[in-house]
């Protein structure tokens, strides 16, 4: 079987699951309507009073209307809380895309290091160990206290989370380089700093990039509970907010585009991995 054919057979189970998933969606909620409900605790917070009822789930046609309505008016802004969902995307997609760029500064170079000497990975690895299993949400309380702004909080929490990661990955990598390579390079008075770049790095490229693919994924995942905490801007906080308004329609889309989102950023790390490592 051909890459081509066994592509297009995936494409065609894919489109027929996809397709099963909305008809039974559709016929679990169908004779069912969607009530807009705003919750005790919320009405209490804006002043207003709590709408009584009963909820239902939408189905696809409603999920779907509603997605066109976004889609039509992406980037409104109608106040502080009631703004398109293209505003709110690149707000998280900024944090992410900083905090994510602080770790890259920080970790490559860290990991480089570590994986080239013997010395310093037995030095910083107490404190590696001590430091990656800790939830990247528990900085948060401790970053609001010292930075007190929301939104660099976030970027922070991004950057704690993407940094270990890529950390772990570019020194496994760059430790791993075969040796030969490495006293070739020696023997014909390479220096240290351009036997990095010219010999470790090449070599390392593969497995440095797969750290880098973990980390998108982890700082997209971490940044919407992030924003359901601090509150603000962003997606995560979308689908707080649309929560507290008992929209549940509005958080499916938000749930939908978030995993597109998350797979287009992780597609693009995917791409530059396999140029990477199968160059042509």
């Amino acid at each position: 079987m051909t890459t081509t054919s066994l592509r297009f057979r995936a494409a065609i189970v894919s489109v027929a699951l996809f397709l099963a998933f909305i008809g039974i969606w559709h016929l679990a909620t169908r004779g069912t309507a969607s009530v807009a409900i705003m919750s005790p605790e919320y009405a209490k917070l804006m002043g207003a009073t709590a709408t009584q009822g009963k909820s239902a789930m939408p189905g696809p046609s409603d999920v779907g209307a509603k997605l066109w309505e976004h889609l039509k008016r992406p980037f409104y802004d109608n106040g502080p809380n009631d703004k398109g969902l293209g505003i709110q995307l690149g707000y998280s997609i900024a944090r992410v895309g900083l905090g994510y760029l602080l770790a890259v500064m920080v970790a490559i170079p860290l990991g480089f290091l570590i994986g080239m000497s013997p010395l310093i990975s037995k030095a910083l690895d107490p404190f590696i160990q001590v430091l990656k299993p800790i939830s990247p949400l528990a900085w948060m309380p401790l970053a609001l206290y010292t930075i007190k702004d929301s939104g660099i909080s976030a970027i922070f929490v991004i950057f704690i989370c993407s940094v270990w990661p890529m950390l772990l990955n570019t020194a496994f990598g760059v430790a791993g380089v075969r040796k030969e390579w490495i006293n070739v390079a020696r023997t014909l008075e390479v220096g240290t700093l351009r036997r990095a770049f010219t010999v470790i790095l090449p070599a390392a490229a593969p497995t440095i990039l797969t750290g880098m693919r973990i980390s998108i994924g982890i700082a997209w995942l971490v940044i919407v509970a992030a924003e359901m905490l601090v509150g603000g801007t962003g997606i995560g906080y979308f689908v707080w907010n649309e929560w507290n308004n008992l929209s549940i329609t509005n958080v499916i889309i938000a749930i939908l585009l978030i995993g597109v989102v998350g797979m287009l950023l992780d597609q693009v790390l995917a791409r530059f991995t396999r140029m990477v490592a199968f160059p042509e």
